[in-house]
C-alpha cells in the first residue's frame, strides 16, 4: 500500500492502539534503550508507517515468524492493522522480551513472544512452521536469509524490510537459492516527507531447507553464504 494508504488505516481503536503502543515504548525506553526514534512524526513515518506499509505481501491469516524482533518491528504495527495474523516473536534479549510481551498484552495482540536465537528456533521445534518470517534491521541480506527461511514452509515467503537493497539482493542470490528460497519480488516505496526511501524484498520458500542450516555458532554472520 501506498502511505496515504496506509496512514488512513490508522484511524478509531487502531489510533488508540498506536498511541499506546508509542507511550509504552516511550516508558519502556527510558529502561532499555530500544529505539533512539523518540519524536512523534518521525516515530510515526520512520517506525508505524515503515512496518505497516508491507502489509499486502502478508497472506490472510498467515502464522508469522519474526527474527530480531527488538521495539517490535514491524511485528507490532503489523499485529494492530492486521488481525487476521499470528505473531511468533524470536529475540534473544530477554529485556526486550519483557518490553514485547507486556506491549502485546497491553495491546491485545496476537503474539507471542520467545527469548530465542533465531538459529536455536530453526533447528528445533519451530522449523519450517511458519508461513512467513519476517525481519526489519537484523542483518544484511545473505546473513538474514539464513536465519529466516529455515522456519518458513514449503510455499510460505521470507520478507526483509531493507532501505536500498540492490546490491544486498546480489550478494544474497546463492544464499537464498541454496537455503531453499527464489527471489520473489521488492516493494519500493519512500516515507513521506523526505524520511527515506525504502525496500521490502519478499522470498518464495519453494523447497525444504537443507538440514545443515542454520549453522550456528555466529556463522550466519562471521562467514555469511555467498
Amino acid at each position: 500500500m501506498d502511505e496515504k494508504t496506509a496512514l488512513a488505516t490508522i484511524t478509531g481503536e487502531k489510533r488508540e492502539k498506536f498511541d499506546l503502543f508509542r507511550a509504552l515504548l516511550l516508558e519502556y525506553n527510558e529502561k532499555f534503550n530500544l529505539t533512539a526514534v523518540t519524536e512523534e512524526k518521525e516515530m510515526r513515518y520512520k517506525h508505524f508507517l515503515d512496518s505497516i506499509a508491507g502489509e499486502s505481501l502478508f497472506p490472510q491469516g498467515a502464522a508469522v515468524a519474526e527474527v530480531g524482533s527488538g521495539a517490535g518491528f514491524p511485528s507490532l504495527p503489523l499485529a494492530i492493522v492486521r488481525e487476521d495474523l499470528s505473531f511468533t516473536l524470536f529475540e534473544s534479549v530477554k529485556k526486550k522480551c519483557e518490553f514485547l510481551t507486556v506491549a502485546a498484552e497491553r495491546l491485545g495482540l496476537k503474539v507471542a513472544v520467545c527469548n530465542l536465537r533465531a538459529e536455536d528456533a530453526a533447528r528445533g521445534e519451530y522449523r519450517e512452521q511458519f508461513d512467513v518470517c519476517c525481519a526489519r534491521a537484523v542483518a544484511r541480506l545473505n546473513t538474514l536469509a539464513e536465519y529466516c527461511l529455515p522456519l518458513v514452509k514449503v510455499g510460505g515467503r521470507f520478507i526483509a524490510y531493507k532501505g536500498d537493497a540492490a546490491e544486498e539482493r546480489r550478494e544474497a542470490a546463492r544464499a537464498i537459492s541454496v537455503l531453499g528460497g527464489k527471489e520473489g519480488g521488492v516493494l519500493a516505496f519512500s516515507l513521506p516527507e523526505g524520511y527515506g526511501k525504502r525496500e521490502i524484498v519478499w522470498t518464495l520458500k519453494i523447497k525444504k531447507t537443507p538440514e545443515k542450516y542454520p549453522r550456528g555458532r555466529g556463522k550466519e554472520r562471521s562467514d555469511p553464504l555467498k
